[in-house]
C-alpha cells in the first residue's frame, strides 16, 4: 500500500479544497436540475457546522448520529462531526422508532441529525429512553421548536458565528482536527447479528483510510470521474466509496431517488456508478423489456449485437483477445446498438461497481457484453469494508478479486474465510465476548466459506453465518423475525427466505391441532396437506404476518409467504437432535414452492 496523502478522515475536507479547486465537486439531483456546491462551499459548510456542534457541546470522542436518507448533507454532518473528534453513529432512515431508538441508546449519542420531521417524530418517541440525547438537529425544517430542537442552518449559522467573532477559532479548528490520531473511533455502524440485538462495529479512522487507499491503487479513479451515488449512507459500502471520491477529487453526483436514477443519470452522465446486485438486476430487465416492445427487425438487430458483444466480451474475459471478425462486427455493433443502450446510463460510464450481496453471473456477463465492465469486490462493516476487489483489466466472473494489497486471507479447515489487515474493527461496541468470538489469533472470522484459487482470486460459495442478503445488499437477521411469527402458536415453524432475492419471503408451518381450533367450519381429522390450500386457512395468516411485518423495517418485512403442508421433524431431516431448522434443507426440498412465490410476487408487481 502506498504512502496515504491523509492520516484521518478528519483531514479529507481540507486535502479536498486545498488540492481539488473545483466549481462543482457535490451536487444533488431534483427534479431536471441540481444543486451544486464547489470545493470551497463543501470546506465551509463542514467547518460551520462542526463548529456549531462544538457550540453545543459536542467533544472529542462524543457519539453524534445521523437518521437520514442519502444526500449531501449527510456527507457534510459526518465530516463536520469528525473534524470536532467526534463518532458519527449512522441510522438507516427506513428502521422504526424502537429500532432506531436502541441504536441510539446503545451508543450514547448525545446529538442526533435527523433529516425531516418524520424522523424526528421516531427520536420523539423513544426520547423518554434515551437519558444521553441532549439535541435533535434537524435537516429539512421550518423555524425550528424547542430548545433542545434546532435546524441544521441554525446550527451551522451558530458556527459561522463563532467563526467571525473569536479570534483565531479557524486555525483552532485546523490545528484540532490535525491533532486527531490515526487510531482514533471514527464511527460505530449498527449491523444485525443471527441471533439478539444488533451489534456496533467501531471503525477508526486508520481502518477507512487504510482501505479506500488499497482500492485506489486497483480502481483508476481521477478528478476528472462523476460518481453518481444512490445507495444508502448508513451502509459502510457506499459511504467508503465516497471517502474515495473525495480522496481523489472525483465529482459526487446524488440521486434523487432510486426511481429517479434513470433520469439522474442522464443529467448527470457518471462515469463511475456503485450499485448492489438489485440495481443492475433492473436496468438489465429495463432494457430487455424495451427490445421486447420493439420491432421486430430491432429485435433481431439487439439480439446480433448482444451476440456480437457477448463474444467479445467471453473471449476478454478469458484473457484474450476476439478473433478479427468478432473484433470488426463489434465495431458496428458497438456504433448501431450498444452505444445507443449505455447512452441511457448518460453514455460515458466506464465502469460499474457491485457489491453488498454476490452478482449473478448471467447479470455481469449481460453488462460486459453491452460494454459496461463490472467491478466486484468482497467485504464486511467489521472490515471497512473492502477485503477483495476485481481488477478491471484482470477479471474473472464467478469470483470477487484477489485481496487488495494490505489485507491477508486463509481458509480455515472448515472452510471459512479468514482476514487480517489495518482495516479490520476495533471491535464490537460493548461487546468484548462477540469480539473475541470474531477475532482470533488476530484473524477475523467472516462467517462466509470460500476458496481462493491458483491466481490469489476469492470465490464465496457459502454463508456459515444465517445471516440473509438480499439482492440489494440489505442485511437480514432471519431468527428474530422467525420469533415474531412464532409469537401466534398457530405458526409451529417459520423460515425466512431472501438471500440473494429482491424481498424477504416467509415459509410458514402451520400447527395442525391450533389451526382447527382456529377454523369456523368442523375440520376435525383434517391433514395439513388438505387444509394449507384453502382461501380461510391462509386468511388466518395474513394478519399474523402483518403483525410481524409492523415491528420491521421496510427492508425486511415480508411480501408474501406459503403455507407447507407437512411438519418438520428430526425424521425427514429438517431439523437437528436439538430441533434447529436446518435452512439449506428446508430450501433445498421446497424449492418449487419458493419459486412460485417470487415468480406470483414479480407477475402481481408488473
Amino acid at each position: 500500500m502506498a504512502d496515504p496523502l491523509i492520516r484521518t478522515l478528519a483531514e479529507l475536507p481540507f486535502h479536498v479544497s486545498g488540492r481539488y479547486p473545483k466549481s462543482v465537486l457535490v451536487r444533488r439531483c431534483v427534479g431536471a436540475s441540481t444543486v451544486d456546491r464547489s470545493s470551497r462551499e463543501l470546506f465551509d459548510e463542514v467547518r460551520d457546522l462542526s463548529l456549531g456542534l462544538q457550540g453545543l457541546g459536542v467533544v472529542a470522542g462524543d457519539r453524534v448520529a445521523i437518521l437520514s436518507d442519502s444526500r449531501p448533507e449527510w456527507t457534510i454532518t459526518d465530516l463536520a462531526i469528525l473534524t470536532a473528534g467526534a463518532v458519527t453513529v449512522p441510522v438507516y432512515a427506513s428502521l422504526p422508532a424502537g429500532q432506531a431508538g436502541y441504536i441510539l441508546g446503545h451508543s450514547g449519542a448525545r446529538v442526533v441529525v435527523a433529516a425531516d420531521e418524520s424522523q424526528v417524530a421516531k427520536v420523539r418517541q423513544e426520547w423518554p429512553r434515551l437519558p444521553a440525547l441532549e439535541t435533535i438537529v434537524i435537516m429539512d425544517a421550518g423555524d425550528g421548536g424547542p430548545d433542545n430542537e434546532l435546524t441544521l442552518t441554525d446550527v451551522m449559522d451558530q458556527g459561522h458565528q463563532r467563526l467571525i467573532t473569536e479570534n483565531g477559532l479557524g486555525r483552532e479548528y485546523k490545528e484540532r482536527a490535525q491533532a486527531i490520531q490515526p487510531d482514533s473511533l471514527a464511527t460505530i455502524i449498527y449491523t444485525s447479528g443471527t441471533t439478539g440485538p444488533p451489534k456496533g462495529v467501531m471503525l477508526s479512522h486508520h481502518n477507512f483510510v487504510a482501505n479506500f487507499t488499497d482500492l485506489d491503487e486497483v480502481v483508476s479513479i481521477t478528478e476528472d470521474d462523476t460518481g453518481l451515488s444512490f445507495l444508502p449512507l448508513s451502509h459502510v459500502y457506499e459511504r467508503m466509496v465516497l471517502y474515495l471520491y473525495l480522496y481523489k477529487g472525483a465529482t459526487i453526483a446524488f440521486a434523487e431517488a432510486f426511481e429517479t436514477l434513470g433520469r439522474d443519470m442522464q443529467m448527470v452522465r457518471p462515469t463511475i456508478m456503485t450499485g448492489v446486485p438489485r440495481a443492475y438486476e433492473k436496468l438489465r430487465a429495463r432494457i430487455v423489456d424495451g427490445v421486447a416492445v420493439a420491432s421486430r427487425f430491432r429485435q433481431g438487430l439487439f439480439a446480433w449485437a448482444f451476440g456480437v458483444g457477448h463474444a467479445a466480451a467471453t473471449a476478454r474475459l478469458a484473457g484474450g483477445e476476439p478473433d478479427a471478425l468478432t473484433r470488426m462486427q463489434w465495431s458496428l455493433a458497438d456504433r448501431w446498438v450498444l452505444s445507443k443502450i449505455r447512452a441511457r446510463t448518460g453514455g460515458r460510464l466506464r465502469f460499474v461497481c457491485s457489491g453488498g450481496a454476490p452478482l449473478g453471473r448471467d447479470v455481469a456477463e449481460f453488462l460486459f457484453a453491452i460494454g459496461l465492465p463490472v467491478l466486484e469486490g468482497y467485504g464486511l462493516t467489521e472490515t471497512s469494508p473492502a477485503l477483495t476487489a476485481t481488477p478491471l483489466d484482470r477479471p474473472k466472473l464467478g469470483s470477487v478479486g484477489p485481496a487488495l494489497a494490505s489485507v491477508k486471507l486463509r481458509i480455515a479447515d472448515d472452510g471459512e474465510v479468514l482476514a487480517r489487515g489495518p482495516n479490520v474493527m476495533v471491535g464490537y461496541h460493548e461487546d468484548p465476548e462477540a469480539t473475541a468470538a470474531t477475532i482470533r489469533d488476530g484473524w477475523l472470522h467472516t462467517g462466509d466459506i470460500g476458496r481462493i484459487d491458483k491466481d490469489g482470486y476469492l470465490s464465496i460459495t457459502d454463508r456459515k453465518k444465517e445471516l440473509i442478503v438480499t439482492a440489494a445488499g440489505k442485511n437480514v437477521a432471519p431468527q428474530p423475525m422467525e420469533a415474531l411469527l412464532k409469537r401466534d402458536p398457530v405458526v409451529a415453524e417459520a423460515v425466512l427466505i431472501g438471500d440473494r432475492r429482491p424481498f424477504i419471503s416467509a415459509l410458514l408451518v402451520p400447527d395442525l391441532s391450533i389451526l382447527i381450533q382456529r377454523l369456523s367450519a368442523d375440520a376435525s381429522g383434517a391433514r395439513l396437506e388438505e387444509l394449507v390450500g384453502r382461501d380461510d386457512v391462509r386468511a388466518i395468516f395474513v394478519p399474523i404476518v402483518e403483525r410481524a411485518n409492523a415491528e420491521l423495517a421496510n427492508f425486511e418485512q415480508i411480501k408474501t409467504f406459503a403455507l407447507l403442508p407437512t411438519e418438520f421433524s428430526v425424521a425427514g431431516g429438517e431439523l437437528t437432535p436439538t430441533l434447529k431448522v436446518k435452512r439449506r434443507v428446508v430450501e433445498e426440498r421446497w424449492q418449487d414452492a419458493i419459486a412460485r412465490l417470487y415468480r406470483k410476487r414479480v407477475a402481481h408487481d408488473d
